[in-house]
């Protein structure tokens, strides 16, 4: 009898279990309410805005930096994006560089990409190339300015060659890491299917590395940004059109803290736009897919 109630509550309990997993199984339809987005997604960043430029104004207002020329009002900084505005420069000054920067992390995921490929999966060349990857990833941009000005002269060639060298190193290393985490079962099952050689690569490596590889995509958008940006303070020309770190170069030449400022708001801007409109979506997707992103 006791057998019998113990087979029962086992029963129950193994139904109730399943009842729960086949409850987290059912996909949850519908859009995610305007309120809840607003809450989660948009308030937490525009609060913090909110207080840095509260705190910034009472710095100013309480004057414990009580020289203007070293720490402006945000109304002085709002007049100086105002001006740039009615110039007509504003979007100058952001497009100039952001195309640069797209079009240099383009060549450099062409170059990335296959480079990280044959690192990953050819012993010797992993042996022979891997540490000076890693070598050239630890190696701040801004040094390789002045051999690329010497090199190509004070052109955007000069630029892209900058961007290459900084985030190449990064974008391949990141995939090499990515391919070092995948399963061997992976690779096995690809080859008893027949992928093997270019069709392995493209069909069982990348995208069962692609988590790895994503994170290196968004560190070599990092390093590329930042190794534009130091090319366009120390190589400016007027050759070259005003970006956002020639900008900053004038800000400091003219002494002036709210041109500065500009810029340097500028550039934090557009770093985040980047990762919130390509980075962060495509990260969602890939998570999502491999079921590590559950919607809430």
């Amino acid at each position: 009898m006791a057998s019998t109630e113990t087979t029962t509550e086992q029963d129950g309990e193994l139904a109730g279990i399943g009842a729960g997993l086949d409850a987290l199984e059912v996909p949850r339809s519908g859009r995610t309410p305007l309120r809840r987005t607003f809450v989660d997604k948009i308030l937490p960043p525009v609060t913090a805005l909110v207080l840095v430029v509260v705190l910034w104004q009472a710095l100013v207002a309480f004057k414990v930096v009580d020289d203007p020329s070293k720490l402006p009002s945000p109304a002085a900084v709002g007049r100086e994006f105002e001006d740039a505005w009615l110039r007509g420069d504003l979007l100058g000054y952001i497009w100039t560089s952001v195309s640069r920067g797209l079009l240099g992390f383009l060549f450099a995921l062409a170059i990335g990409t296959p480079l990280g490929l044959l690192v990953a999966r050819v012993r010797f060349v992993r042996a022979a190339i891997g540490p000076v990857l890693s070598g050239l990833q630890s190696l701040p941009s801004v040094a390789w300015v002045p051999p690329a000005v010497i090199w190509l002269g004070l052109n955007n060639s000069m630029m892209y060659a900058v961007i290459l060298l900084g985030a190449v190193p990064s974008i391949a290393n990141g995939l090499v890491s990515g391919i070092d985490q995948v399963p061997p079962l992976f690779l096995r099952a690809g080859r008893t299917m027949g992928a093997t050689g270019a069709r392995g690569a493209w069909h069982i490596v990348l995208p069962a590395a692609l988590p790895g590889y994503l994170a290196g995509l968004k560190q070599g958008w990092a390093f590329s940004w930042r190794s534009l940006m130091a090319a366009e303070i120390i190589a400016s020309s007027p050759d070259l059109g005003i970006g956002l770190g020639a900008l900053l170069e004038n800000g400091r030449n003219a002494s002036s803290m709210s041109m500065v400022f500009q810029a340097i708001i500028l550039i934090l801007f557009v770093g985040i736009a980047i990762d919130l409109l390509i980075f962060s979506p495509l990260e969602r997707r890939v998570l999502r897919g491999r079921g590590l992103l559950v919607k809430s």
